[in-house]
């Protein structure tokens, strides 16, 4: 087996590679006990003191092996029977064993930032079995750390800042480096820091990295940025340790330390005066040296100001003076004004011994500018009785020229406000009259424009509304307020209640509200009123016994009275049906009742039933005579007609080429033969027909005819979209026969030469044999 005495000079043979395993059970035997017979040692009970973990300095091994340490069993008795074997972490890569002699070499350079410790298993085998000669062993293999590697920061720069005008000793930033060696190992990883650049301004803590300001009284106006150099080095700073460097911008943040001051104590500015309210006139701007909100800045005018104002640019921290009240140049040109800058956020820190804020003078001139004509009131409101006749006076409206020179004024009405053409102005007073009689009824208000204009420059205008009010006269009279649907029962009773009527007047009242007289005629039988005194009135029944076959409709004339000045009075007309009615008063029926003759007819049945019979005798005559006269005439008068075999169709086809009903050289030449005409479904037998030409080359004004119709046809808008029939009527020229018209015939046949009939064919020789013949007796 392999005993504790083997694993405690292999724990000797890795502090010391130099030395050898060859180790036995009875040379150590009193550190483990006597062996027994078999060559096991007796190990006591308490395991406490044995090593289990053993110690390999990290190192570079070059291109040979490492020599580690040596394996030996007392089963081996050097003879080559005994196989050694290793097993666990790195076993075989890392760590490689001799099977025969036990020697344990590493391949390559252990790195303990990798791993800091191998556990490992040793087996002693039969070489020709492979059978355990001893059970297995564990050990452990810790790499022991060396200062192979350097201090590292996180970052090559780090960024910092402070406030300007910190005590010394501020903390500004800590900052560490690692060290990937042993924490708890010697010194390779005890790291001390120091400042290289950066002083006298900053310091750094050796211990935690803590840099903190050295230097009292920074001012970030005189300088702003500062590069720190940091180093850190291990084995606690002594010589031979390892290092690394880092650098820290650190930044001195503002604090308000400056107060804002006037680089010039005296600004002037120019304004016109037709500048608008709240217009910029011009800027003035204080410096601060601070940034941010240390920098913001406030203006005001001091004592306030009633023509002028100064706000605050935010985005460039000027004072922007601004009107507050309309400029004139003619009353008053100049004006002078203090401004305080000061700024709105403070640092107590800094404002004992400094005066936070700055004066500066304004002074503003007024500019003359050719202003526009100005009225002396804006708007103007005039009242005007509607029974103002036409010309009469209205009211005066009066502008000048603010200027100094002040230039003559001229006045026009704006038509657009005026489109009834009402009203007219004096062109040099201002006086308004009226053009047309006003209705108050049609219109309340008159809302114009009147347009003043300097004469010298016509584009200097102003204008002004001009609201005329068209007061009330009592011009009409009072009248219905609606149309009344009045009956009254035939068995109705005096003093019987048949309508309530009321009254409306388009006129205002003088004072409070209308009131209205209503009367009739007191000689009326039928029917009487009674004024109500609150606008309206009842109509009442005078007496009973009403009979529609007596009077059907009664026309009652009512009076109405307006209590005005003047007094105004219409008569409005109160139509009152007969009407029959039931016991309770329900109107029925109002049409009048029909006397019936003895036959059991009215005269007006009998007119009507004769007024129909002659109406469809008459209708019936009519029809006929339409019927007769309706005759439909033929397209195609005489079957002689050469165009008798034009051939209709409604299929809608390629036009002219897929018929040949029409022969077009029948107009041309009266002797060409129907023999040869050719179909165009049937292939001729012979490549050239005969033709016989024409007397007359190409008929030119028959062609010339016929295309000129065609093209009327084809342009012609109403013209139908299918294909149709155009017939052209025209006679041609040329003909062989010349003219057939009597109207052109000799005074006498005999004067007529009837040899060219022979030329024309067997067709015409009878023909012409018999008038040769008549001429020769």
């Amino acid at each position: 087996m392999i005993t504790n005495q083997a694993l405690l000079l292999l724990m000797l043979s890795v502090l010391w590679p130099s030395t050898a395993l060859p180790f036995t059970t009875g040379n150590i035997e009193n550190l483990f006990g006597k062996p027994e017979s078999d060559g096991r040692v007796l190990q006591r009970s308490k395991r406490g003191w044995m090593w289990n973990q053993f110690f390999l300095m990290e190192e570079y091994t070059g291109n040979d092996h490492q020599y580690v340490g040596k394996l030996h069993s007392n089963m081996d008795k050097g003879d080559g029977t005994v196989k050694y074997v290793l097993t666990g972490d790195g076993a075989g890569t890392l760590f490689l064993i001799d099977e025969k002699s036990g020697d344990i070499h590493a391949t390559k350079r252990l790195d303990r930032e990798e791993k800091a410790m191998y556990t490992l298993h040793a087996k002693v085998l039969d070489r020709n079995t492979n059978a355990e000669l001893e059970p297995d062993t564990e050990f452990n293999i810790k790499i022991h750390d060396i200062n192979d590697n350097a201090p590292k920061f996180a970052k090559e720069i780090y960024f910092a800042s402070v406030p300007e005008m910190s005590e010394v000793g501020t903390s500004v930033v800590t900052i560490t480096a690692s060290d990937a060696d042993d924490q708890t190992y010697g010194n390779s990883a005890k790291l001390v820091y120091s400042i290289l650049e950066g002083q006298p301004y900053f310091s750094v803590d050796s211990e935690n990295g803590t840099i903190k300001t050295a230097l009292p009284g920074m001012d970030r106006e005189i300088k702003e940025n500062y590069q720190v150099v940091i180093q850190a080095k291990d084995m606690a700073g002594q010589m031979g340790g390892l290092s690394g460097t880092t650098t820290v911008s650190i930044t001195l943040s503002d604090v308000n330390d400056s107060p804002p001051r006037f680089a010039n104590h005296s600004f002037r500015m120019a304004a016109v005066e037709s500048t608008e309210i709240g217009g910029a006139v011009g800027r003035i701007k204080a410096d601060d040296p601070d940034v941010g909100r240390n920098a913001e800045m406030e203006y005001t005018i001091v004592g306030g100001h009633d023509t002028f104002n100064i706000i605050t640019d935010q985005m460039t921290q000027e004072g922007v003076v601004i009107i507050k009240k309309t400029l004139d140049y003619e009353s008053k040109r100049d004006f002078e004004f203090k401004v305080e800058v000061r700024n709105t956020y403070l640092d107590a820190r800094f404002i004992h011994g400094l005066q936070f804020k700055d004066y500066a003078a304004v002074k503003v001139t007024v500019e003359d500018v050719d202003e526009p004509p100005l009225f002396s009131m804006n708007p103007y409101i005039i009242e005007v009785h509607e029974d103002t006749a036409a010309g009469s006076f209205v009211g005066v409206v009066s502008a000048r020229d603010p200027d100094a020179d002040d230039k003559p004024v001229k006045y026009s009405i704006d038509r657009h406000t005026d489109l009834e053409r009402l009203f007219n102005i004096d062109s040099v007073n201002g006086t308004i009259t009226t053009l047309k009689a006003l209705d108050r009824e049609m219109s309340k208000w008159h809302n114009i424009s009147v347009v003043a204009t300097e004469m010298n420059n016509p584009r200097q205008t102003t204008r002004v509304p001009v609201f005329i009010k068209v007061l009330d006269v009592n011009d009409n009279a009072p009248e219905f307020a609606m149309s009344y649907d009045t009956f009254v029962c035939e068995n109705v009773k005096a003093g019987q209640l048949i309508q309530t009527i009321s009254a409306v007047d388009t006129d205002e009242p003088l004072v409070g509200q209308h009131k209205f007289v209503f009367s009739i005629s007191a000689s009326n039988p039928n029917f009487t009123i009674v004024d109500r005194e609150d606008n309206t009135a009842n109509i009442l029944t005078r007496r009973g016994g009403f009979s529609r076959r007596e009077m059907s409709m009664y026309f009652l004339p009512v009076v109405i009275s307006d209590n005005d000045y003047p007094i105004q009075s219409s008569t409005s007309t109160l139509i009152v049906r007969v009407c029959g009615c039931d016991s309770r008063g329900n109107m029925q029926s109002c049409n009048p009742e029909v006397l019936p003759f003895s036959d059991g007819l009215t005269t007006g049945a009998l007119v009507a039933i004769l007024l129909c019979v002659i109406i469809l005798l008459m209708i019936v005559v009519l029809f006929a005579a339409l019927r007769r006269q309706r005759k439909k005439e033929p397209l195609i008068i005489s079957k002689e007609d050469v165009r008798d075999n034009v051939v209709s169709y409604n299929d809608e086809g390629g036009g002219e080429e897929d018929t040949q009903a029409f022969d077009i050289g029948t107009l041309r030449n009266p002797e060409v033969m129907e023999t040869n005409k050719l179909r165009r479904d049937i292939i001729p037998e012979m490549l050239f027909p005969f033709r016989r030409t024409s007397p007359i080359k190409d008929n030119a004004d028959v062609r010339d005819f016929i295309n000129g119709r065609l093209q009327e046809n084809d342009s012609d808008p109403t013209a139908p979209p299918y294909d149709s029939l155009a017939t052209y009527a025209y006679e041609g020229t040329g003909s062989l026969a010349e003219s057939l018209s009597s109207l052109e015939s000799a005074a006498t046949e005999g004067d007529q030469d009837y040899d060219y009939l022979s030329n024309w064919g067997p067709q015409f020789k009878k023909l012409a044999e018999l008038y040769i013949g008549r001429n020769l007796n």
